[in-house]
């Protein structure tokens, strides 16, 4: 079956839900999908989700924390800049038929890797393999690159309203 690439952004919720749903589809039918996620390294419920179904989906952080807050340090950038070579080979390792990197793009905007090393990256995709990417602010280049592009876009949240994220909804 030939993979394509899938790219999930937008200022609206839903981006990694909906990567994850497809991770959870792809389980389903038997394949090994590969989660490697950008900029997170803290702890959320979809790890202990994924623990569970752990013979088909592997879920990898290379991020430290969150540093959204605050400029990256060198170690953030290298943490990812390994981490996106790290799941190039296992992409190209033949394990996997699904790949999803989550947070990329905005991995993208906070220079922890370029986007030239992203596209370099789609360039060696297998056939067979189908890539998601996700998170705000794609890169142009990254959208024309893709297969099929879908934004998020915010209509209304209740963060605005004071709502901290909640366990098991948004975090």
């Amino acid at each position: 079956m030939k993979g394509y690439i899938q790219v999930y952004t937008g200022d609206g919720k839903g981006k990694t839900t909906a990567a994850f749903g497809l991770a959870l589809r792809a389980a389903g039918a038997d394949f090994k999908v590969y989660i490697a996620q950008f900029v997170k390294g803290m702890k959320y419920s979809e790890l202990d989700a994924m623990e569970r179904l752990s013979d088909f989906i592997t879920i990898k952080q290379y991020g430290r924390d969150c540093f959204i807050f605050r400029e990256p340090d060198k170690e953030d950038i290298q943490a990812a800049r390994e981490g996106l070579q790290e799941v190039k080979e296992i992409m190209c390792s033949g394990e996997y038929q699904v790949i999803v990197l989550d947070e990329a793009n905005i991995a993208t905007y906070y220079n922890l890797f370029s986007v030239e090393e992203l596209l370099d990256f789609i360039k060696v995709k297998p056939e067979e393999v189908e890539l998601v990417i996700t998170g705000r602010r794609a890169d142009p280049r990254i959208i024309e690159r893709a297969d099929l592009v879908t934004e998020m876009k915010e209509i209304k949240h209740y963060y605005q309203k004071g709502v901290e994220a909640r366990r098991g909804i948004e975090k």
